[in-house]
């Protein structure tokens, strides 16, 4: 079969339009090769410079495009972006489900992942999921190194303030005093090092003697110690054999007491006579008994003698005129 040239035309043409198609929906972002896709949106304050065309992806694996950014229409969402993105496959999630923006690599690419969430209804084609942003390390760091970064300011401030108070505070004169001071403190550490050196060298110069000396003064104190553990032992050894003189002594007057003949002894070994000296004893405290009970009995006593005669006689005829 002969296939004429206008075929051979037409078809070329054909052809070059279809690729022509596929290529600028490439170009787009769109396979037409590939099953449909779904549609989605979500809505940032800022995008973090995620673009058109950026990856979409489900646990790493991409799926799908970034399709359009534009800023969100709606009245009460002014300055809002709104995300258009679509997913290629069959992968359902819920509309609980998160679109994230995360960076893609440290050159800063940005790229939008979906976390996925299987609880609630199923997610379809023109749903808008909620929106977060990822944290990179650089804005982590500029998170932390901003208030840092503050404080650093602000002791610098108060640094300078200080040191513009110190130079109001201290004149020309307090600073040539301080010069002077640290001038005569250089010169005393100096001195105390060259004192240093001096002593090192007599040290070095005498290194002999001073250990003869410390050898010397050794044998001293071990012989002033023997000296005086001799004497204590001297010491103690007389005050026994005090000691034990006195307890000899005390016991010869207890054994002369118990059975010797003297005055004492006697006192101490006849019981007649300590039977007579307690008679005695008690006797002699009747007697005092009585002589407190009866004064007169024993005791006369008068500063005048003739009245009380007569007084005693005229009593006498009064008892012998008494029947």
């Amino acid at each position: 079969m002969k296939i004429s040239n206008e075929f051979k035309t037409g078809f070329i043409a054909l052809l070059v339009i279809a690729l022509f198609i596929w290529g600028f929906n490439y170009l787009k972002g769109k396979n037409l090769f590939e099953p449909p896709s779904r549609t989605f949106y979500t809505e940032y304050n800022n995008v973090q410079g995620l673009s058109k065309t950026s990856e979409v992806t489900i646990n790493g694996l991409v799926v799908g495009q970034v399709t359009k950014i534009s800023f969100s229409t709606n009245p009460l969402k002014k300055g809002k972006l709104l995300v258009e993105f679509n997913v290629a496959g069959d992968f359902e999630f819920s509309k609980k489900s998160i679109a994230k923006i995360y960076s893609a690599s440290l050159m800063g690419g940005k790229s939008l992942a979906i976390i996925p969430d299987f609880n609630g209804d199923l997610a379809v084609s023109g749903d808008y999921l909620s929106g977060e942003i990822e944290s990179d390390i650089l804005s982590s760091f500029s998170d932390k190194i901003n208030p840092l970064q503050s404080k650093v300011e602000n002791v610098i401030v108060s640094a300078d303030s200080l040191l513009v108070g110190l130079n109001e505070i201290i004149d020309k004169r307090a600073r040539r005093e301080i010069r002077m001071s640290i001038t005569e403190i250089n010169t005393t550490i100096d001195n105390f090092k060259n004192m240093s050196i001096i002593l090192n060298e007599i040290i070095e110069n005498n290194r002999q003697k001073l250990s003869k000396t410390m050898t010397n003064v050794e044998k001293a104190s071990a012989n002033f110690a023997k000296v005086s553990d001799s004497l204590n032992t001297l010491e103690l050894n007389k005050t026994m054999k005090k000691l034990q003189l006195t307890v000899d002594n005390f016991n010869n007057v207890i054994h002369k007491l118990e059975n010797g003949d003297g005055s004492v002894a006697k006192l101490l070994n006849d019981k007649e006579l300590y039977e007579n000296l307690k008679n005695t004893s008690k006797e002699m405290e009747e007697l005092l008994k009585d002589v407190k009970e009866n004064p007169k009995r024993y005791v006369h006593f008068s500063i005048f003698g003739k009245k009380e005669k007569e007084n005693t006689s005229t009593e006498n005829n009064t008892k012998q005129n008494q029947p």
